[in-house]
């Protein structure tokens, strides 16, 4: 007679391998009593992007963006390729954890910055969106090796090799003018603006020893608050901090509802290649629109607005039949949604916080997001009492923060903040509703092009 409590350890196991060939899951066998094994990797590597968003954001700030980004470069191409000959579950563990410093952290958070730095209000939004949008194809492109190549340790050597692609950077990429300037290392930012401007073939010159003189005077009631700025200082003034916990829930809510519509997509069958193209590939149609219409509709509403659809169709998807081609579309013209609200939040954040303290709000921002899933665990313990709660709570999250949104200022068009002061003045007053009423000016719209950063503007003489 068949005993249900009597139960025998698996001794070796079989594998489907359609799809896989090989894998760390079929190598040290990491299911059943080993499952854990697998999820504890990918917390770990979470762990290293929290840590790396905290020191690398902090040390961009302080160093340059361009050594962080580089040296992060470097050490994603050594580590990326390291892991595909990782003996043992222990050390892989330790690479997966540097991995997640250097690789999302290092590279992408600091990259980012460096680009919106290196440009003026007119390009940030088609360098930014860009930007994501290389992050979606950069995911196609896991997609295709994937489905080409079967071998594990082969595919994962030719992912890491990509890495290359940032070593390059050290040579055809300069250091943020922005940071230099606020660093009082004004003639390298000015040199590097008059290569721009040779660069452009805009035939103008830029008059180097009238800004430097000219700006000597303004350097010496900064330095102070310039050197010794830090993450901190995104809470010590009212204003700063009440748009860094703005910005804090924003990257949150937007991370925890594309978990939240995955979740509903999770009952896509077939190859799993083809469905992670697909995934990335619904991502494009929303870069693409936001490109055209951000500069117009401008980034607080477009923000708000893809929040607010994403978590509606969040929430409608549960109530949804799973599998069915009603949900299917719920789910994609959700996900378009919030991958075009993770996007601008992106450059919305980068234009928000001065430039002594961006990185350091960029990576805050990032650690948000991280945390996002990290809780989605616990929520989705939820479900034992309704399987419509968690994705519930995930929409409401973003309905609650698509709402807020719209208590942030409008940065379309306005020069970035670059010290603590302009930080803490920029935008006070600014709201949705303070726009509506035609009050919406700005103290960076009063002040003198001196104070903003003059060699980011071409003028000739």
């Amino acid at each position: 007679m068949f005993d249900g409590s009597n139960r025998t350890t698996c001794t070796s196991y079989v594998y489907n391998t359609t799809y896989y060939k090989s894998s760390r899951t079929m190598e040290w066998d990491l299911v059943c009593d080993r499952k854990w094994m697998g999820a504890l990797a990918q917390t770990v590597y979470m762990l290293g992007v929290f840590t790396g968003a905290v020191w690398l954001g902090g040390l961009a700030d302080k160093v340059g963006r361009k050594k962080v980004f580089c040296w992060s470069g470097l050490l994603q191409l050594i580590l990326g390729v390291a892991v595909a000959f990782t003996p043992e579950y222990y050390s892989f563990l330790v690479i997966r954890y540097l991995y997640g410093i250097f690789g999302s952290a290092g590279s992408y958070i600091t990259g980012f910055v460096l680009t919106m730095e290196l440009v003026g209000p007119s390009k940030r939004t088609p360098c930014g969106i860009s930007f994501q949008a290389a992050f979606a194809g950069g995911i196609i492109l896991v997609a295709a090796w994937g489905a080409i190549i079967h071998d594990r340790m082969l595919l994962q050597v030719i992912y890491g090799l990509h890495g290359v692609l940032l070593i390059a950077h050290w040579w055809v990429m300069d250091e943020s003018p922005r940071w230099l300037w606020m660093q009082n290392r004004k003639r390298e930012a000015i040199d590097i603006i008059a290569k721009a401007v040779r660069m452009n073939g805009r035939g103008l010159t830029v008059d180097k020893e009238y800004y430097l003189s000219k700006d000597k005077a303004n350097f010496a009631a900064e330095s102070t608050s310039t050197t010794s700025a830090g993450l901190t200082d995104l809470f010590k003034t009212p204003n700063l901090r009440k748009m860094t916990l703005n910005v804090c829930l924003c990257w949150f809510a937007n991370s925890i509802t594309y978990y939240g519509l995955s979740l509903s997509s999770g009952n896509l069958g077939g190859n799993p290649f083809l469905i992670l193209f697909l995934m990335a590939l619904v991502e494009m149609p929303s870069y693409i629109t936001i490109t055209f219409l951000l500069d117009k509709l401008g980034r607080r509403s477009i923000t708000s607005t893809l929040m607010l659809a994403g978590g509606i169709c969040c929430i409608v998807a549960t109530y949804l039949t799973k599998g069915s081609i009603e949900s299917t579309t719920v789910v994609m013209f959700g996900k378009l949604f919030i991958a075009g609200s993770f996007a601008v939040i992106y450059n919305y954040s980068a234009e928000l916080f001065p430039t002594v303290v961006r990185n350091s709000a960029m990576g805050l921002g990032s650690m948000c997001a991280r945390l996002a899933g990290a809780s989605t665990p616990i929520i989705i313990l939820f479900q034992t009492f309704d399987p419509k709660i968690p994705a519930v709570i995930f929409g409401v999250i973003s309905l609650i923060s698509g709402t807020w949104v719209l208590f942030l200022p409008e940065t379309n068009g306005k020069a970035m903040p670059q010290s603590l002061q302009d930080g803490e003045n920029f935008g006070r007053g600014d709201t949705a509703f303070s726009s509506c009423l035609g009050r919406n000016k700005t103290h960076m719209e009063d002040m003198p092009p001196a104070q903003q950063m003059v060699p980011m503007q071409t003028i000739e003489r």
